[in-house]
């Protein structure tokens, strides 16, 4: 109970530091959107008209004091005011309209991506100095090697240029009504499998190498020999006795993973023009649109740290030794 606690309070901590930082970072930037929607104009807006666009967005109407106070409230109240690149709209719409999109691709791949990785990196372990074992690491790698928005420009150009085979942009056809019906769904689908493939081809390889040199240290522990002259079944030492305690050092790389889930592959999203908040967190630092910035990072910051609030959690049930205090 005592390191659960002590978890939740450094949670809680480490959240009020993330809701600060997310306030003052934005204010810290050059200009205002006032300014710059001025500057569109070339001068062609009187000072009158600048004027009353601050009004409209509320800066310098009050303290950064007094900002902090009405951030807070509006935070706790979900009132996250209104978007400055798309005013009058609430930044809530366009995140709740942009948040299933990144949900859906970079979780989805992601979780795909672990448990491929993880698995294939338990099997080739089991089987060293096997055929797998001495080409599927070689060849992640390469992919991993890679950054993400090349390896979408490839794929964008082979298979969406020139074969025609998938779609270069959009998250569904224009010409297919929303809805939950078959034909939306298989648009869906259809458009992000690129991108898709792309995310899981960059990460893939971390978790294949990591799961196998955990395994490989793990398979040379005493527990796991005298449990093997013991006659257990292969497939109990695998998993319930070598890799169950692999696993661990994976589970901090998943929660930063899933942690970022939240954030996407921002120039992913940009190559595929995917609807997803990436994208439009890109967008809202170019117009210096404050309200969508801090809603994004704050996101991206809450998930990151209930994602390790969880695995850490997970830690201690795990491995006793962790609440325990390295006893057991």
């Amino acid at each position: 109970m005592r390191y659960v606690l002590n978890r939740l309070g450094f949670f809680v901590l480490s959240l009020w530091a993330a809701i600060t930082i997310n306030f003052i970072l934005p204010r810290m930037m050059p200009g205002n959107p006032a300014d710059a929607m001025f500057a569109k104009f070339q001068g062609r807006l009187t000072p009158a008209a600048l004027d009353a666009m601050k009004k409209a967005y509320g800066i310098g109407q009050s303290t950064l004091w007094q900002q902090y106070i009405d951030y807070l409230h509006g935070l706790f109240t979900f009132n996250w005011g209104l978007s400055f690149m798309q005013y009058p709209t609430p930044v809530s719409d366009m995140i709740q309209g942009s948040l299933p999109w990144t949900i859906g691709l970079v979780g989805i791949s992601t979780l795909l991506s672990v448990f491929i990785g993880t698995a294939l990196g338990v099997y080739i372990s089991w089987n060293r100095k096997g055929f797998l074992d001495n080409t599927l690491p070689v060849v992640s790698m390469i992919f991993q090697a890679m950054p993400y928005f090349w390896i979408a420009l490839l794929f964008v150009f082979v298979f969406g240029f020139k074969l025609g085979w998938f779609p270069m942009a959009h998250g569904y056809d224009p010409s297919v009504t929303p809805g939950f019906n078959a034909t939306y769904i298989n648009s869906i689908l259809y458009h992000s499998f690129l991108p898709a493939i792309t995310l899981l081809l960059g990460s893939l390889s971390g978790w294949i190498i990591g799961m196998r040199n955990n395994m490989m240290y793990t398979l040379g522990e005493d527990y796991v020999s005298f449990a093997e002259a013991k006659g257990v079944k292969t497939s109990r030492l695998m998993f319930s006795y070598a890799a169950r305690n692999a696993i661990l050092p994976q589970l901090t790389s998943f929660a930063i993973a899933i942690g970022n889930v939240v954030s996407g592959s921002i120039l992913t999203e940009q190559v595929f023009s995917y609807p997803g908040i990436g994208n439009q967190l890109t967008s809202a630092v170019q117009s210096q649109d404050y309200p969508m910035i801090q809603a994004s990072f704050l996101l991206i910051a809450v998930a990151v740290l209930v994602a390790n609030l969880i695995v850490d959690l997970l830690y201690s049930r795990l491995d006793p030794r962790i609440r325990t205090g390295g006893t057991v």
